[in-house]
């Protein structure tokens, strides 16, 4: 006879809405994830959302719980006992258990058992309560082999189902209450599901006077111990019983409590929330940040200083400075001086130009400038954050290095980072200063720009020219007779000139000091902006991009986790 098809798992209180919120979150975690991280710390989180999702699907109407504990703990015994009927093997022979066996008190099961791989030959109804007695409705009971069993497969089909149910009775005696495999193999990690879980400490028929008490309260110690919480006063946490499953005595209170638990229809909830809680802990490491994450301005700062060391921003900004006096100088120069420059640049022009060459030492040492600059702000960004997030954002920084050597040495010679625009009026130190050309610290006219008093201190220059060549001719028409000798006005008017002309050119000196200064000042502002922009292009924006998506990760991961990261 085919059962009835059973609701599928869902609550009408906010418990059930409250974990669709952070199952919803997990997936997405997991989904952002995987690109950082090996599937193997992904695999519990995976193994969490699919088993989530199977158990959502099926039955909200039965609760499914698992009988388990050693061997002789009178497990077997106690799943007849509940049942009202002898179901499951017992005897002397161990392992009793060997495959699970499932009763279920009401229809609509099937699709709970078959998830359990439990096959219909192992199916059972328990025999009818007497008047009373608790209904268990929605209970399915399983019994389990062994946990401590001499065949592994045993002990895998017990993890495996394990793994399955809602929740989980654990048998235990007085003999092995205590037992290592127990508490370090099953109850210390299974701490954080203590709402789904009951510790019946069976054959308490065996223990004389008060030594249950005293058995019973040292169960209760080894439990807290495993971090179990204990429901002892109505709180959250594990159920903790003693009776005899042989005559029983304490098997009324352990059913009461099974009904009272099933009619919740809530084990499925918490059992969920639990994995998740645990699937949340596990991943902790993976998301939790040891300090306040991002790059600090000091390590920005430090960054830009580094290229700008590595392009030759300062040297550039000396360099416009001394072409922009020089400049001056020969603007505002005597035409005497004048004439000796120009005279020794003809004598320049018949000698070949030899073009600049920068050592192969210097350029391996601004190369590693720019590996170091990129090492840093890596190691800076990725300080606090979790290993393979900072290894993620470490390598971002290294692959948005490649190629800016390259980008800077073209911006130090062109003035435009190759793939960018150009950094305009960028000087550069590797071509001789007062040179013309668009990348020179000229601007786009290959000179420096001309202050409003140059005309004005060219033009003293000229006056003071004239005099002296004036005052010549004055005394040359005097020695041969053409004017009336006169030698103070004429010898007045040389000195006038001779002397004017050289302070005209120191005033002018002293006067473009200022403004050379400011040039080359500017002038290296420009090329160290130029070289900051081309590094944030190529490292700081990918460096950015990949905190940012650990922010978006870690809110999921919170959102998982059920806490809230203020003050983290």
């Amino acid at each position: 006879m085919l059962e009835p098809p059973a609701a599928p798992c869902a609550y009408e209180d906010g418990h059930d809405g409250q974990l669709k919120q952070r199952l919803d979150a997990l997936r997405e975690l997991v989904g952002l994830s995987r690109t950082r991280l090996d599937g193997g710390t992904l695999a519990e989180a995976g193994r969490v959302l699919d088993e989530a999702a199977a158990r959502r699907r099926l039955s909200a109407r039965h609760t499914v719980v698992a009988v388990a504990g050693a061997t002789g703990s009178g497990k077997s015994t106690l799943f007849n006992a509940l049942a009202g009927v002898p179901l499951s093997e017992t005897g002397l022979r161990r392992p009793t258990t060997s495959a699970p066996i499932a009763c279920s008190w009401t229809d609509g099961a099937a699709g709970l058992l078959d998830r359990l791989g439990i096959p219909g030959r192992s199916r059972r109804r328990p025999l009818q309560g007497q008047h009373g007695e608790a209904k268990l409705e929605g209970l399915v009971l399983v019994d389990l082999p062994d946990h401590d069993s001499a065949a592994p497969a045993h002990r895998e089909q017990v993890d495996r189902v394990l793994a399955l149910v809602d929740a989980v009775i654990w048998v235990v005696d007085p003999e092995k209450y205590a037992d290592a495999m127990l508490h370090e193999r099953y109850l210390r990690p299974m701490a954080g599901h203590a709402e789904v879980m009951f510790v019946v400490l069976n054959q308490i028929d065996r223990l004389p006077g008060d030594a249950a008490e005293q058995v019973l309260d040292d169960l209760r110690r080894l439990l807290d111990e495993d971090g179990i919480a204990l429901g002892e006063h109505g709180e959250p946490g594990a159920t903790v019983l003693p009776l005899s499953a042989l005559t029983g005595d304490g098997v009324g209170e352990l059913r009461d409590a099974l009904d009272q638990f099933t009619a919740e229809r809530r084990a499925a909830v918490r059992r969920i929330a639990a994995d998740v809680d645990a699937a949340a802990d596990h991943l902790r490491p993976v998301y939790a940040a040891g300090r306040q994450i991002g790059l600090s301005e000091a390590a920005r700062e430090e960054f830009t200083d580094r290229l700008a060391e590595a392009v030759g921003a300062a040297a550039a900004g000396q360099a416009a400075e001394r072409a922009w006096a020089r400049g001056a100088n020969k603007a505002c120069g005597t035409p005497w001086l004048r004439l000796w420059r120009w005279y020794e640049a003809q004598r320049a022009l018949g000698s070949p130009v030899q073009p600049p060459v920068v050592p192969v030492e210097e350029e391996a040492t601004a190369r590693q400038r720019v590996e170091h600059a990129v090492r840093a702000v890596g190691d800076a960004a990725a300080t606090g954050l979790p290993a393979a997030w900072g290894q993620a954002v470490r390598e971002a920084a290294t692959r948005g290095a490649e190629g800016l050597p390259e980008a800077l040495d073209e911006l130090a010679v062109t003035g435009t980072p190759a793939g960018g625009s150009r950094a305009q009026g960028a000087a550069s130190p590797a071509r001789p200063a007062g040179s013309a050309g668009p990348a020179g610290p000229y601007g786009p006219s290959g000179r420096p720009p001309r202050p409003g008093w140059w005309p004005v201190a060219v033009l003293a220059q000229v006056s003071m020219t004239i005099l002296q060549v004036l005052g010549g001719l004055w005394l040359l028409g005097q020695i041969v007779g053409v004017v009336p000798p006169n030698l103070g006005v004429p010898v007045l008017m040389m000195l006038a000139g001779i002397v004017g002309g050289p302070c005209v050119e120191w005033s002018c000196r002293m006067a473009a000091k200022g403004p050379a200064r400011r040039y080359g000042q500017d002038a290296e502002r420009r090329l160290r902006d130029a070289a900051a922009a081309c590094g944030r292009a190529r490292v700081l924006d990918p460096v950015a991009a990949e905190l940012l998506r650990y922010r978006e990760v870690r809110e999921q991961y919170v959102r998982v986790a059920g806490f809230s990261t203020t003050g983290r």
